[in-house]
């Protein structure tokens, strides 16, 4: 996956978490997440974070976080593996 490939990745996770109006927040140390709602604001968070990490061809960590906010994301029922997978694969 190209840095390109990422951005298009984080794009459209940007573009549902907007859509939902899923404000950005970032959660620290020992909080847990009181609803589905504020995990997400927490990935949409992360999103910008991720791009920071890119900007500064930290790739191990972008993918690491990526995979935590796809985790995320399947293990609320927002998209299917099949769906994940897919966002992943590179474009031509």
């Amino acid at each position: 996956m190209t840095v390109e490939d990422m951005r298009r990745v984080l794009s459209i996770y940007r573009r549902r978490w907007a859509g939902n109006e899923i404000p950005q927040w970032r959660m620290v140390g020992d909080e847990k997440p009181a609803s589905p709602k504020l995990k997400y604001a927490h990935g949409h968070w992360m999103l910008d974070q991720i791009e920071g990490f890119l900007e500064d061809g930290r790739m191990e960590k972008a993918f690491r976080w990526l995979g935590f906010v796809q985790g995320m994301l399947w293990s609320e029922g927002v998209y299917t593996l099949d769906e994940l997978m897919e966002h992943n694969r590179p474009r031509k």
